[in-house]
């Protein structure tokens, strides 16, 4: 015999399953509670057997029978394929288009001057930046992958560690020459010093006190300086000759290699309790256009 289809009336049967209530199901898929009470009863008119405990004595809550509720979890499985699928044909039949959620700093300063390495070896893949210090929202912004600063804990992504991070003191070469007597950490009290401020209040931020203590000097005031909430700008006014930065290694890799800037006190080792990951959903983690653009930010970050 053919089976019909009957999708809708098992969207129904779990949703009021899980709800206990055919008015709750009603809510979540914008049809009436009528509707949800007729879909799971023609569904069971198909079956041949009762899917819920119906009493005479006013039952407030729907009860599954036993036999429902040992099919529940083989049909919820059956869901997320389902929705698993659809992400891979809505995948074949895009444009190829990338979407990579990234902070401006990070963009600025490490991905853009990589980039043509990756759209070189995948011409067919388009990336399509989305630059913001606040995490987005990856279902409704529809972003496939990205690139987040932190812990490692991210609620609804898998989180692959890409680079850890260290801190240290950078200045421009010009004013290491005009400031020649800046040889010791504490000789940082007769500078500006300038701040990043892009994640002030997380917690493990590295810091000008931090960084200090690290050094073993107490007696430099932290609370005077430039302060700037992004890390591009502050390197740039490091650049720019405004004063000393408290860099981070990972921003500032490509301006110490061309001489744009000066590390200072090399001697000092400050790794940031924080590190870079490639963050993406689990279920999107074949995806044929994500996985070679998270493999290649895996062996960039290597190199």
């Amino acid at each position: 015999m053919k089976s019909p289809v009957h999708l809708n009336a098992l969207r129904a049967f779990e949703a009021s399953a899980r709800h206990q209530s055919f008015s709750a199901a009603a809510a979540e898929l914008h049809v009436t509670p009528a509707a949800v009470g007729q879909l799971v009863r023609a569904l069971e008119e198909w079956l041949g057997t009762p899917l819920f405990h119906r009493g005479t004595s006013g039952r407030a809550r729907l009860i599954a029978t036993e036999a429902a509720e040992r099919a529940l979890p083989d049909i919820r499985a059956g869901f997320d394929r389902l929705t698993l699928g659809l992400e891979r044909l809505k995948e074949a039949s895009a444009s190829g288009v990338l979407t990579v959620t990234v902070s401006p700093a990070f963009a600025a300063k490490w991905l853009l001057p990589r980039i043509d390495r990756f759209q070189t070896a995948w011409p067919d893949t388009d990336v399509r930046l989305d630059t913001s210090l606040k995490p987005v929202d990856f279902v409704a912004q529809r972003v496939d992958i990205g690139v987040r600063y932190g812990a490692g804990s991210w609620p609804g992504l898998v989180a692959d560690k890409l680079m850890d991070e260290e801190v240290y003191p950078v200045c421009s070469p010009e004013l290491l020459r005009k400031h020649w007597r800046l040889r010791k950490p504490k000789d940082l009290g007769r500078e500006t010093l300038i701040h990043d401020l892009s994640m002030d209040g997380h917690a493990g931020f590295p810091s000008w006190d931090a960084w200090l203590q690290k050094a073993g000097v107490t007696d430099v005031a932290t609370t005077r300086g430039m302060k700037i909430n992004n890390s591009a700008a502050v390197l740039q006014a490091a650049i720019d000759g405004h004063g000393v930065a408290l860099a981070r290694s990972v921003m500032a890799h490509d301006d110490l290699a061309t001489g744009r800037l000066v590390r200072l006190f090399p001697e000092i080792s400050f790794v940031s309790p924080l590190a870079y990951f490639v963050v993406y959903r689990a279920e999107c983690s074949n995806l044929p256009k994500l996985v070679p653009f998270r493999n290649w930010l895996l062996k960039e970050a290597a190199v």
